[in-house]
């Protein structure tokens, strides 16, 4: 059975340890995730304007990976925190757009950390530009009021995140499914006609050993699959 195409948007990073100079970069343990959960995760490169219809021909999925900050001008009028890091005008857009396309071409969405803050800005929502007890490092349990859709059979899972950021104003048509026991919003539902969800936490981080944060991307591949089925009939 040939496994759904899976496209990662590709993040840009400074250096690396097996490149000369500036890289793109997807999280190994993102892509083994997609991979255990019965994908195949394709990196793609971040190019302003792309025609995604023409880029995103045969891709059965979209995850929209973790990163740095996205650049508060999106959705604040000042920056009012000397903790903002990874700001790229070129990243932002191209995640902005891939977004949009793939909630109004109903392409299977998953979107993490970074990308679940994407998301909302997208739809016109805010984030707290730093928090006063941010979640990095932190392990902790998520209380989940939409665990079936995600692919889970526990309502709390203890989930690994790593974000100094938050969402305060949700964006439009977003369902909160999921928080923290501080009333931090940790999952959303989007707004689209496929399977569509960000989580702020990072799944990829214990799915080898955690079986509820791999059935995400279980979930989520098999909509993937389902999505690819119904294009080719």
């Amino acid at each position: 059975m040939t496994r759904p195409r899976i496209a990662i948007l590709g993040r840009f990073a400074d250096g690396t340890t097996v490149t000369r100079a500036r890289g793109l970069v997807t999280a190994r343990a993102l892509a083994d995730a997609v991979w255990a959960a019965g994908g195949d995760p394709l990196t793609f490169l971040p190019i302003e304007g792309s025609d995604w219809s023409e880029r995103m021909a045969g891709i059965d999925g979209i995850l929209m990976p973790g990163g740095g900050d996205l650049d508060p001008s999106h959705y604040a009028t000042e920056v009012t925190s000397e903790e903002i890091y990874g700001v790229d005008a070129i990243q932002d857009a191209v995640d902005f757009s891939l977004v949009k396309w793939a909630i109004d071409n109903a392409v299977p969405l998953l979107a993490i950390c970074r990308g679940c803050q994407l998301v909302n800005v997208a739809l016109g929502g805010t984030l707290v530009q730093h928090m006063e007890d941010d979640h990095r490092y932190k392990v902790h349990p998520v209380t989940v009021s939409a665990a079936s859709e995600l692919g889970l059979t526990q309502d709390i899972v203890e989930s690994s995140c790593y974000h100094h950021q938050e969402i305060d104003q949700l964006g439009r048509g977003l369902e909160v499914v999921a928080t923290s026991g501080d009333g931090v919003i940790e999952a959303v539902k989007i707004p689209s006609d496929a399977w569509a969800f960000a989580v702020q936490w990072h799944p990829e981080d214990t799915y080898d050993s955690n079986a509820q944060q791999l059935a995400i991307f279980e979930r989520f591949v098999a909509e993937a699959a389902s999505f690819s089925s119904q294009r080719q009939r």
